[in-house]
This record gives structure tokens, C-alpha cells and sequence, in this order.
């Protein structure tokens, strides 16, 4: 059997970069376990009044310039862990920082909420933009670490995945989300084989369409350390269809005389964002709400198994790839394997079963805060370094026709399901 090619390594790193992000993730979560109580500034608002009294106060301020502190103190640290040029990374993180701070306040309007446009459209945005219309230096460009932000924020979206919580009330919707996720995922993954379109574009959809919408298709690309400029392009599918679906599905529901439960399940089952699931179970009723959100968790729950499942699959076929079809070797896999997904899983399982509720509750919404404001760094780093034409522009619109194709039979299949379970 012929020996793999060496990756390349960066002789003054110290670790990996996917050691490097579990190291960093589970640093803030020792953190916060240790009594840290991590910043939350608010960025939600209604009016210039409230603009300026709450999210530009002088307290708010204060808890955007700590939270500042703390990540651009992670940045270096990862910068250092992986050997890159931590000065250069301390010019341009704040840049990037600020600017991630303005899609935060764009986001939190009320005319945005309303709309259920998500922060990381508008960092990713404003990203595009300044990368279209001005010219960055190579050096500056070179310090951006998307792919490092993406797999911290995916560590500590491990700590919001509780099993327990959902084994508790959503048998139903844990069944339900079994069913739906496997059918439409593996729906949505041959039809992007029959449509042609490359695996690397038909994990993102099939990922997206089927878990839990941006949080799926960033693990997903993580997993299988894709394109980012693919995971741009279906992450903005994700954002513009759901927002019809979010509006439509429940009056749907009304003329076809659905029970609130069904509904809900129809709601949560469906419609990719965890947002758009509220706010749509919202205009229904407070059944529909409870039952579409516990739905929607059961979802997010298979995130962490669907993510290893990938990771394990993209690895054995691109290790065989490399080995002229012969069979893999276990270590010739777990060399390949993406480490940060176990950092993903072993949050997820120390916030399940190890800790109890009170310490769960005690750092539960700083760590969302934070995992959050990764995802937001780095779609704006992303946009920093994508060119608009090359984000949008796809030689054929075959991977929009098979995320439509697959989301109708994911309506369709979820409907059926929800009314068999929950009726």
C-alpha cells in the first residue's frame, strides 16, 4: 500500500488548528464553569430612542468593549497555538470585530426581527461590500481566520444541544425528527447526485435542508472543510426561503384545518431556522409554539451525530481517493478526521448528563451569546475575502433546484409525519 501525502505543517505551530479550537472552545466553557460571567450586550431595538439608550449606552458599550477583549484575547491565543502572525492578526481582528458589531446592531432592529434576518446575512454583507469596493492588502487578508472562528462557535453550539431537555417532553418530536432527517436528508442528497451537482455543495444542502438550516450547513462545511463560498451560497438559500415559509406555512395549516400540535410539528420539522420556527409558531398559538420549538431542538439534537456521521464518510472517501480504492486504515482515518467534531459532541454530552441544571442555567446564555458572535466574526471575515460575483455566480442554477426540490419534499414528508405522530 502506498504511504499518504504528508499534509503540510506549520513548523511554528504548536497544534492543529481543529486541536487548537477545542482547546479554545472548551478554555471559554472552563471559563464560564469557573464562575467568568461572560458579557451580553443587547443589540435589539426599536427607534433612534432606543438605539441610543440601550444599545449605544454607556453599560452597553462597556459589555461590548469586554466581550471585545475576550475574543480578541482567543484570536491571538489561536493565532499563536497554530503559528501564524499573531501581530497581524491584533491589527486586523479589530477591524473585523467592529465591523461585526454594526451587522449586530443592523440585525437587532425591529424592522429586520421582523423579517427574520439573521446576523450573519448582514456581517457577511458588509463583508461583500467592503471587499468589492475597495482593495484590501495581501497581508491583510491573509490574517483573516474564518475557519477557525466557525469551528470555536461550533464547539460552543455543543453547550446549547441538551438531550435531556428533550427526552424529557419530545418523545414524539424526537421520533419525528429521526424520521424526517434521515428521509430527507439522504432525498436531498440523490437528488443533487442526479441533478450532478459536486458532493461537497450536496452535503451543505442535504445538511441544511434536513437538521437545522445555518447551524447544519456551517457544521457540515466544517466537517468536510469545504468552500466557503458554496456554504455562502446555501446559507443565503437557507435565509431567503424561509422566510415566505415561515409567513405562509401557518395560514397553510388554518385552511387545511390542522390541530395546534400538528401544526407546530409541521413548523418545527420543516422550516430551517430555529428563529423562523418561533416566530411562525408564534402567529399560531401558544400549543403550536411549545410543540414546534421542542421539534425543532429534537432537530438540533441529531446535529452532533449527522456532523460525526459526515466527517467519517468525507474522510474514508477522500483517504481512498488517495489510496488508489484500496481500503483505508482506522488510523489513516482518524489522522484525517476533523477533531474539532469531538470537541462539538463532548460539549454537548458534558452539558447533557455532567452538569446539573442550576450550572447549565447559571452560563447557558453568555455561551450562546459567544458562540454566536464566532459565527457572525466569521461570516464577516468570509465576506472580507469573497468577491460578490464569485458568491452569487454559479454556472448552472441546478444546486437552487435541488434545495427547492428537496424543501418541498421535506414540507410534504414532515406534514405527513406531524399528522400521523401528533393528530
Amino acid at each position: 500500500m502506498n504511504n499518504p501525502q504528508p499534509a503540510v505543517v506549520n513548523k511554528k505551530a504548536i497544534a492543529t488548528e481543529d486541536w487548537a479550537v477545542v482547546l479554545l472552545g472548551f478554555m471559554l466553557i472552563a471559563l464560564a464553569l469557573s464562575g467568568l460571567v461572560f458579557p451580553t450586550p443587547s443589540f435589539s431595538w426599536k427607534g433612534n430612542s432606543e438605539l441610543f439608550s440601550k444599545v449605544l449606552s454607556q453599560d452597553n458599550l462597556l459589555k461590548i468593549g469586554l466581550q471585545f477583549f475576550i475574543v480578541m484575547l482567543t484570536a491571538i491565543l489561536g493565532g499563536w497555538l497554530t503559528g501564524k502572525q499573531v501581530k497581524k492578526i491584533a491589527i486586523v481582528f479589530p477591524v473585523i470585530y467592529l465591523l461585526t458589531v454594526v451587522a449586530l446592531i443592523i440585525a437587532g432592529s425591529s424592522v429586520m426581527k421582523s423579517l427574520n434576518l439573521e446576523a450573519v446575512i448582514f456581517s457577511l454583507g458588509i463583508g461583500l461590500l467592503i471587499s468589492n469596493t475597495m482593495k484590501l492588502p495581501g497581508w491583510f487578508s491573509k490574517a483573516l481566520t474564518s475557519e477557525m472562528f466557525v469551528k470555536i462557535g461550533l464547539v460552543l453550539l455543543g453547550t446549547t444541544i441538551i438531550f435531556s431537555d428533550i427526552l424529557k417532553d419530545g418523545g414524539l418530536g424526537l421520533l419525528q425528527s429521526l424520521i424526517v432527517v434521515l428521509c430527507v436528508w439522504y432525498f436531498a442528497f440523490y437528488a443533487c447526485r442526479f441533478l450532478k451537482i459536486d458532493k461537497e455543495m450536496g452535503l451543505m444542502i442535504s445538511s441544511a435542508v434536513s437538521i437545522c438550516g445555518v447551524s447544519a450547513a456551517i457544521a457540515t462545511s466544517g466537517a468536510i472543510k469545504g468552500d466557503n463560498k458554496k456554504l455562502s451560497y446555501v446559507i443565503s438559500l437557507v435565509l431567503i426561503v424561509a422566510v415566505p415559509m415561515m409567513i405562509f406555512m401557518p395560514y397553510l395549516a388554518e385552511w387545511m384545518g390542522l390541530s395546534q400540535k400538528v401544526t407546530g410539528a409541521w413548523l418545527g420539522g420543516s422550516i430551517d431556522t430555529t428563529g423562523a420556527v418561533v416566530a411562525s409558531g408564534s402567529l399560531v398559538g401558544d400549543e403550536a409554539l411549545k410543540t414546534s420549538t421542542i421539534v425543532k431542538f429534537s432537530q438540533n439534537v441529531l446535529l452532533g451525530i449527522a456532523a460525526f456521521a459526515i466527517s467519517v464518510y468525507w474522510t474514508y472517501i477522500n483517504t481512498q481517493k488517495g489510496e488508489k480504492q484500496e481500503k483505508p486504515t482506522l488510523k489513516i482515518i482518524w489522522q484525517r478526521f476533523p477533531k474539532f467534531i469531538l470537541g462539538f459532541v463532548a460539549a454537548s454530552l458534558l452539558f447533557s448528563f455532567a452538569l446539573s441544571g442550576e450550572q447549565v442555567a447559571l452560563v447557558k446564555e453568555g455561551l450562546k451569546n459567544l458562540q454566536g458572535l464566532w459565527f457572525a466574526l466569521a461570516f464577516t471575515s468570509i465576506g472580507l475575502e469573497t468577491k460578490f460575483s464569485e458568491l452569487f455566480r454559479q454556472d448552472n442554477k441546478k444546486p437552487l433546484y435541488a434545495f427547492l426540490i428537496a424543501q418541498l419534499f421535506n414540507v410534504v414528508l414532515t406534514l405527513l409525519i406531524a399528522w400521523l405522530l401528533f393528530s
